[in-house]
């Protein structure tokens, strides 16, 4: 596997420099926001911006500092149950869907409190050179830091879209137009391979450990799903043609009343986007569609949705480079290949068709950890590639991210693949 990439630089990030840049990185997505917009929660998925900042900063606290640091005392008592996402091990938390009923602690506070565990993470990363353990157990919060960035920008997304004067994250920057190249498909022979990490970086332990798979010969799709392609699959009936579409789709979407990707206006011209509302452009790829909405598509193509073991096939030894974080468009662009096959990295999450699962084999990590994924690993489905949401040197080909079959407030999309 490759080791996540840091930023160009001729001397190597230090420690404490990454930890630093993690962190005040997740400061600088939430800059553009007034204090209003920090406090919104528009839905039980969704978190407030400032639960964001204050969550990962109590894993920090919680799982860095305290088995650590000698005669330690919690920032502010109470404070764990208010910033405990779902690890049991160490005590109950407050509800998920009642984040935004929290009007204390401020942003203010919350504020403080990432000053204060900085501070304190500064000094224990300076008494511990050399400590392999503390090095793991910051990187995995700092990755874990970076999901929330993403998090963070597709939950205030979803808060903004929910003002009905549609006010824009990021009022100084405009949407780029797309182009796209006609969708052809490239031939790979199957056969036996390995998938998952050699933990010759750092990983999650749901990409572990490295193991056969064999592949029956497919193709896959030069480039993501565009706009104009599920425009003509929704002027087509795409949503009323129950044949498309698995029972549970079916039901959801009839009982949701769905009828257009989540952020689309009703008459199909334009879209909302981190950026406001924008005009749809039929090149852009299509994007914040669930996995039911994914494989309906893929269905109507004629096609069907890759298998995450041959999605890392196709990505194992390519460049992690694309539409990603940092080019800072806050919105899938299309894509200007003719050539090869396009857009692994960014743009959208891809939907494949494995349900989220544990590799044989798989272990857990020990204690509280252990709860960060594999308890998770049902009833999901697996995506693959990240989004323009998703910080470069947090992406790599073996990442598993997944979600429920019924959620498209995130940065998801579609590539099609099919059977030989």
């Amino acid at each position: 596997m490759n080791q996540p990439q840091t930023q160009s630089q001729s001397i190597p990030e230090t420690l404490l420099a990454r930890y630093q840049r993690v962190r005040q990185a997740s400061l600088d997505l939430a800059a553009p926001l007034e204090v209003e917009d920090m406090v919104v929660q528009s839905m039980p998925n969704a978190s407030p911006t400032r639960w964001h900042l204050a969550h990962t900063t109590w894993f920090f606290e919680r799982f860095l500092l305290a088995p650590r640091g000698t005669g330690f005392q919690p920032y502010r008592e109470g404070w764990d149950y208010l910033f405990n996402s779902y690890y049991y091990s160490v005590g109950d938390m407050h509800k998920r869907p009642e984040r935004g009923l929290l009007s204390r602690p401020t942003v203010a506070e919350i504020r403080a409190y990432r000053d204060h565990v900085d501070a304190q993470m500064a000094e224990l990363i300076d008494r511990n050179p050399g400590d392999t353990e503390l090095e793991f157990l910051l990187e995995l919060g700092l990755n874990h830091e970076q999901q929330h960035q993403e998090l963070i920008l597709t939950d205030i997304k979803h808060a903004l879209s929910r003002n009905p004067l549609r006010p824009a994250y990021r009022k100084d920057l405009q949407a780029q137009p797309a182009s796209s190249e006609p969708l052809h498909y490239t031939e790979f022979s199957g056969g036996i391979v390995e998938i998952g990490t050699d933990q010759s970086g750092f990983c999650f332990d749901n990409e572990t450990p490295r193991h056969r798979v064999l592949l029956n010969p497919f193709e896959i799709g030069s480039r993501l799903a565009t706009n104009a392609e599920f425009r003509e699959f929704i002027d087509d009936g795409g949503y009323q043609r129950h044949e498309l579409w698995l029972s549970d789709g079916w039901a959801w979407i009839r009982e949701q009343n769905w009828s257009r990707p989540i952020y689309w206006s009703q008459d199909l011209s334009s879209e909302f986007s981190l950026l406001g509302e924008i005009e749809l452009d039929p090149y852009r790829s299509v994007c914040h569609v669930c996995y039911y909405e994914a494989d309906a598509f893929a269905r109507w193509s004629g096609a069907r949705l890759p298998g995450e073991a041959e999605w890392e096939q196709v990505a194992m030894n390519k460049p992690v480079s694309g539409n990603l974080l940092d080019q800072h468009n806050f919105h899938p662009a299309g894509s200007d290949s003719g050539e090869g096959i396009s857009q692994l990295f960014g743009d959208t999450w891809e939907w494949t068709q494995s349900p989220y699962s544990a590799y044989p084999g798989f272990r857990a990590l020990a204690g509280s950890l252990g709860e960060y994924n594999g308890k998770f690993m049902c009833n999901q489905m697996v995506l693959r590639g990240g989004s323009c949401a998703t910080p470069q040197d947090h992406i790599r080909p073996t990442y598993r991210n997944f979600f429920h079959p019924d959620a498209r407030w995130q940065f998801s999309g579609i590539r099609l693949a099919r059977d030989v």
